[in-house]
């Protein structure tokens, strides 16, 4: 826990954020303080009301990227830590509030869906908007985002912007960094930045990468442009059982570097696999194809997945059950809800943690990092769950999603340092070992910030140099993507 470097008392903020925004606007309630210090996803201690962490001053909710700019010119004046927040399904502590007396400045009221361009092939949304929402109105009008995380039901393009969102048909579309043309920021001081909307541009440094994926510690993103894409509902599914993990590697390298863009590209470990399809055979390796597009494209992609199958050994499962499958995948906040009560009664938890790697290392990860947690983590005993699956392709390679589940033989409060941390701590530095990057998706977070300097090694001082341009104050996020010191101060060397 750090101290709040403001002169200002807990009532004096509150009063001043009343003052700009209007008391509609400022949530002081002490419960929903509480809970808004943590990451709402799968947090074991907060199922159980523990909040060790230091409670916000506020919740306050702009309505416009002015109040935002408002916000931010007095939390740099006042040195008043801001935690931004949107859609609220953060997984890696990027929303934990490490400063007393801290702002959650949460944008999910600027919800509005500015335009969209069927000529351009773009919409533009603000941040609140929810993924899916946009969706519903572009498939009203035969058009996509291509765009589909598993929290696609709650996620808001603020949040996926800012941690650098990937979605489940990547390797068809892209990540959201490939699918943003432009957008709109406030920097710590109040300063309001645009990103014109351009179909590419060579005039320096590709500036959207600044805010793409900044995590709130360098600016708050308000406003989004997207490409969008012609919608065809006709969808190829194939799926292929393979008793060798690195030939289910293999099998996805060959169709991705090929030159076809399944939609979906996924291999399960056999222990990954079971837990979406319980009559999976034991010692089964599953790879997951689609085929989705203009129809002749679709018939040419599927022809190519079945031919490169054949050179696999491998039982092919029916179309029906891959579909079935997929349709389910999403999660929104029933099932949220329905896994923190399970949590409660069970005393049991699943956590992931994401990282990529080449192709020529994939496997080797993927053994080294299982072997290491079955021999060497403490608590193995306790796990019920150990695979993993690779989900995102490139002609370079593939990501690896670790997956863990264990029952809870301790106090709630220790869950963290005893399971998730260590867990989540091997896969990282197996992952930075063999050269591959500790994190594919779900951000730096503060769970992560311990490898920052490994993850960047020389090209740190590149990432450190915006911080000190743009935020050498610390107060937009402190501890997410750069660690702080005991004063609050972000760690830069």
């Amino acid at each position: 826990m750090v101290r709040s470097r403001s002169a200002l008392t807990r009532a004096e903020i509150v009063q001043t954020v009343t003052d700009l925004l209007g008391p509609d606007a400022v949530d002081t309630d002490e419960a929903r303080l509480r809970a808004g210090s943590v990451d709402r996803f799968r947090k074991y201690t907060a199922v159980h009301g523990i909040y060790d962490g230091p409670v916000p001053a506020a919740i306050v909710y702009p309505g416009s990227t002015e109040q935002v700019a408002q916000l931010l010119e007095m939390a740099q004046r006042e040195r008043i830590a801001v935690v931004p927040r949107t859609g609220g399904t953060s997984t890696e502590g990027g929303l934990e509030t490490v400063v007393e007396d801290s702002l959650v400045v949460d944008g999910s009221r600027m919800d509005a869906i500015v335009d969209v361009d069927t000529t351009d092939m773009q919409a533009t949304v603000q941040c609140g908007v929810r993924l899916e929402v946009l969706e519903d109105v572009l498939r009203a009008r035969g058009l996509t985002t291509g765009h589909s995380p598993q929290s696609k039901p709650l996620a808001q393009y603020g949040g996926l912007v800012a941690t650098r969102s990937i979605g489940q048909l990547s390797t068809l579309y892209g990540g959201i960094e490939d699918m943003v043309v432009g957008l709109e920021a406030v920097l710590p001081g109040g300063r309001v930045v645009r990103v014109r909307n351009v179909p590419r541009r060579a005039a320096g440094p590709d500036v959207r990468h600044v805010l793409i994926g900044n995590e709130g510690a360098l600016a708050y993103v308000t406003e989004v442009t997207v490409k969008v894409f012609r919608h065809h509902p006709d969808v190829r599914w194939f799926g292929f059982r393979v008793p060798d993990f690195a030939a289910g590697v293999g099998l996805l390298r060959e169709v991705v570097t090929t030159g076809y863009r399944p939609s979906v590209a996924r291999l399960y470990s056999p222990e990954d696999a079971r837990q979406h399809f319980p009559d999976h055979p034991l010692g089964q390796n599953l790879v997951v194809l689609s085929a989705e597009g203009p129809p002749p494209l679709v018939e040419a992609t599927a022809d190519a997945i079945v031919a490169m199958a054949a050179g696999v050994e491998h039982t092919p499962v029916p179309e029906s059950e891959i579909r079935d499958w997929f349709e389910g995948l999403n999660w929104g906040a029933d099932k949220i809800e329905a896994e923190k009560q399970a949590m409660r009664s069970t005393a049991h938890l699943g956590y992931t943690t994401e990282v990529s790697v080449d192709w020529s290392r994939t496997a080797e990860l993927y053994e080294a990092t299982m072997s290491r947690i079955q021999t060497t983590f403490d608590r193995a005993g306790d796990l019920t769950l150990l695979g993993a699956h690779s989900s995102h392709s490139y002609q370079t390679g593939t990501n690896l999603y670790f997956v863990y589940d264990y029952d809870i033989r301790c106090e709630p409060r220790e869950e963290i340092d005893l399971y998730h941390r260590p867990l989540n701590a091997i896969i990282v530095e197996e992952a930075l070992r063999v050269g591959g990057s500790m994190v594919h998706h779900h951000g730096v977070g503060k769970y992560r910030t311990p490898w920052i300097h490994a993850e960047h090694g020389s090209g740190y001082a590149l990432l450190a140099g915006l911080k000190r341009a743009f935020d050498p104050d610390n107060v937009m996020n402190p501890g997410s993507v750069f660690p702080v010191d005991a004063h609050g101060e972000a760690v830069l060397d």
